[in-house]
């Protein structure tokens, strides 16, 4: 059975960093591609970062140069460091691994 289990969200003021991790069981990273996303309220879902297997990373140019997706293959796990937040990244942020596996989200509140 496929898990994907996000931590690390909180609150934070504008300008500070938080990091994201997210641990998979039933699927190994080092084979897919894998992403991080966010939904606001009212909004729709939209990508953050994405990663083919072993590939480099690319960015929403809303984050680009803020935020910076790693994995640790051997753990099964997946980051989103995030430095310089701002309000406008308030959001659920959701890890993704191959075509449809998804963690439950974890909160991101950047208070100005």
């Amino acid at each position: 059975q496929v898990q994907l289990v996000e931590s690390g969200g909180g609150s934070v003021q504008a300008g500070g960093s938080m990091r994201l991790s997210c641990v998979a069981s039933g699927i190994r990273l080092s084979f897919n591609a894998v992403g991080w996303y966010r939904q606001a309220p009212g909004k729709q879902r939209e990508l953050v970062a994405h990663s083919l297997s072993e590939g480099k990373a690319v960015y929403a140019d809303s984050v680009k140069g803020r935020f910076t997706l790693s994995r640790d293959n051997p753990k099964n796990m997946m980051y989103l460091q995030m430095i310089g937040l701002k309000p406008e990244d308030t959001a659920v942020y959701y890890c993704n691994v191959g075509v449809d596996a998804w963690g439950q989200g974890t909160q991101v509140t950047v208070s100005s």
